[in-house]
């Protein structure tokens, strides 16, 4: 049977064959301690010189970090290693001897360093942890929605219309001159050909809104992008989004749809990712506090929180990072900011009814000082309503037509809802900074490697 390292407990007292990294080697006279991964997980193998031949032992002996190797021998608990178990190695076989002079040594690294390394860093256990523990987050979101009857669809990347408006999207030149001796493409720049611009999505909901006709409740869970010129520990140029959108559910029914799904995702995080917690030194007894009902404040009660708090926030004042950070280092459970004035809320948000200058949407902003992960509310179903929206944005009408197709022909009452995927795993993770949340970052500043 095959042997990986996360299934020790089932193989204890058994040969076992181990193919893996060396990340970590000490010796000590006739004794060689190899640290070894194999991708689920970490352990020690101990060379005996005098169990194994001197073929073998001699390699242990002049064997580097990252090589790859082959261990076999008895597997055995042993609580003095930091792994739980050990391989006692009868043998040791070379598939690749690394070079000595790996880049990341075992001492402190800056951290542009280590992003400009982000493609060996990724080997470190921290690292293992936190892609772990991604992963974990989108298996589980991906299982709740299933479970409460949602399909997922893939929504477009390339687009011909924003979502919430294009001052942050990327163009794209999309359309090709067509060669007129063979018809082959010839990518030209649009600004002198007169060809017309995509966008990189900033967000699936207009598509899966699209959807709830014909399946009634939809998700994507994709890549999304973000031309803002932000510089906080919160803001990624490229990151992945989970959007959600579901025909008849009104404003109160979202927020707690959305408060039930975050308890689900962190209850499987701590009971699936125990050791990946240990390893990042994750204190979760406030995940394990949490508890429903989350906190609830409208937009003003929030701005009179936040000034007897000490922020300076103004009416009409959308909140910042900084307020953010204020609220949630304050509240010790996840708090829903609930009705935002229409003026820096989206075309398609509903407006509230005792007060059409509000709309029915909510952020929802998670403790220890890490501020939104979700962002939704309740669209406007009316055409007429609408369409009034977009003139007064001032957005090209026929460029939404279709989306205006969506209330002429049998449209319902229906709601949606965001998630950050990498604010989830930073917040859940107890991470100082977003990047660390997602394999390759993309900032203002880096695109490599």
């Amino acid at each position: 049977m095959e042997f990986f390292i996360k299934d020790s407990v089932k193989f204890i007292g058994q040969v076992v064959k181990l193919k893996g990294w060396v990340f970590n080697k000490r010796s000590s006279g006739s004794i060689v301690f190899l640290q070894i991964r194999d991708g689920s997980g970490f352990i020690q193998a101990v060379l005996a010189k005098d169990e194994v031949s001197l073929e073998a032992f001699a390699l242990g002996q002049k064997i580097s970090d990252e090589s790859t190797v082959i261990v076999e021998g008895p597997l055995k608990e042993e609580p003095r290693s930091p792994f739980g178990f050990e391989i006692q190695a009868k043998d040791l076989k070379l598939i690749s001897l690394s070079q000595t002079d790996f880049p990341i040594a075992a001492k402190e690294h800056g951290i542009d360093f280590l992003l400009s390394q982000r493609h060996l860093w990724l080997r470190s256990p921290r690292q293992w942890a936190i892609l772990r523990i991604r992963d974990e987050v989108m298996t589980s979101v991906n299982r709740f929605l299933h479970q409460e009857g949602y399909t997922r669809l893939d929504s477009p990347i390339l687009t011909p219309s924003a979502c919430e408006g294009t001052t942050t999207l990327f163009p794209v030149p999309y359309l090709p001159a067509w060669n007129e001796t063979d018809g082959t493409p010839s990518w030209k720049d649009p600004a002198v050909d007169g060809k017309p611009y995509a966008f990189l999505s900033q967000s699936g909901q207009l598509y899966l809104e699209a959807a709830i006709s014909s399946l009634g409740k939809v998700y994507d869970f994709g890549p999304t992008f973000r031309a803002e010129k932000s510089k906080t520990k919160r803001h990624l140029t490229e990151f992945w989004m989970m959007d959600a959108e579901a025909a008849f559910m009104e404003y109160g029914e979202l927020l707690d749809f959305e408060e039930k799904m975050v308890l689900a995702v962190v209850k499987d995080v701590l009971n699936n990712c125990a050791r990946e917690l240990k390893i990042l030194e994750r204190d979760t007894q406030p995940l394990l506090k949490l508890q429903s009902p989350f906190l609830r404040l409208t937009y003003q009660e929030t701005l009179q929180k936040l000034r007897e708090l000490g922020s300076d926030i103004e009416d009409g004042e959308d909140l910042g990072n900084d307020d953010e950070t204020i609220l949630m280092t304050h509240f010790q459970q996840p708090l829903f900011v609930m009705k935002f004035p229409s003026a820096f809320k989206a075309f398609y948000f509903k407006r509230d009814s005792q007060d059409p200058e509000l709309t029915l949407s909510a952020d929802l902003l998670a403790p220890e000082g890490y501020g939104e992960i979700i962002g939704g509310g309740q669209r406007e179903d009316d055409y007429e309503t609408l369409l009034g929206r977009m003139k007064e944005a001032n957005l090209e009408v026929k460029d939404y037509e279709w989306y205006l197709d969506l209330r002429r022909y049998g449209s319902v009452p229906h709601s949606g809802f965001g998630v950050g995927l990498e604010r989830l795993v930073a917040w859940i993770c107890h991470l100082e900074h977003i990047r660390e949340a997602i394999p390759f970052p993309r900032t203002i500043y880096r695109f490599t490697p």
